[in-house]
């Protein structure tokens, strides 16, 4: 599958004022400064449709994109605010947290979660407790390692054995994953024929 267009669509504070839920829809979600917006923008051949930046928690609200594949299939792009960023208030990561858990628990047409971890580190506590919170919520999801190509030869590779090991811990078997680069684009074909397979079980409930 290859994107024919992208485009910014909505952002808004609330799931209840996301788009209509009429088609399949994937949420890119991580750490602050995982490189959520570079991923988005490299699956979708844009330099800038999602905005990135060096300041951790840029993204404060669910940021809506409409995408069309060359099969002329519509979907939803959504990049949600990164999770763990302990720079901000109390109230301020509480509201964050809030909205996140009800967009991901009642956003009836999300049909996957696609939580980034960044290459580059060994396990970190605060990915592992989000994945096992997934496991909870019954989300559908799969796990994305990015920056691959800011590593050292086999640290990637080591990284992510890793942190496939710390799940099996909590999981019977691991989800899916996927090593990217939003600069080599890594990983790009593997992500969006995944996508495709998903768009075509998706039906409207």
């Amino acid at each position: 599958m290859e994107i024919s267009s992208a485009k910014y669509l909505i952002s808004n504070a609330d799931f209840k004022q996301c788009p209509k839920p009429d088609k399949p829809e994937y949420a890119f979600i991580g750490r602050s400064n995982v490189g959520k917006s570079s991923l988005i923008n490299m699956l979708t051949n844009h330099k800038s449709l999602a905005k990135t930046s060096a300041s951790p928690g840029k993204t404060q609200l669910l940021n809506h994109f409409e995408i069309v594949s060359d099969d002329k299939r519509k979907w939803f792009i959504v990049d949600l605010p990164g999770y763990g960023y302990a720079k901000v208030s109390q109230s301020s990561r509480r509201r964050w947290e809030q909205m996140i858990e009800n967009y991901i628990r009642k956003r009836e047409n999300l049909t996957c979660l696609f939580v980034l971890i960044d290459s580059r580190h060994t396990p970190q506590k605060v990915d592992l407790d989000f994945i096992n919170q997934l496991g909870k919520w019954e989300t559908p999801f799969v796990i994305v390692f990015t920056k691959s190509d800011k590593n050292k030869p086999g640290a990637t590779k080591r990284n992510v054995e890793s942190f496939i090991s710390a799940l099996l811990e909590n999981w019977e078997e691991p989800p899916p994953y996927f090593v990217t680069s939003a600069i080599s684009k890594e990983g790009r074909k593997l992500l969006l024929d995944y996508i495709a397979g998903m768009n075509e079980s998706f039906t409207v409930l």
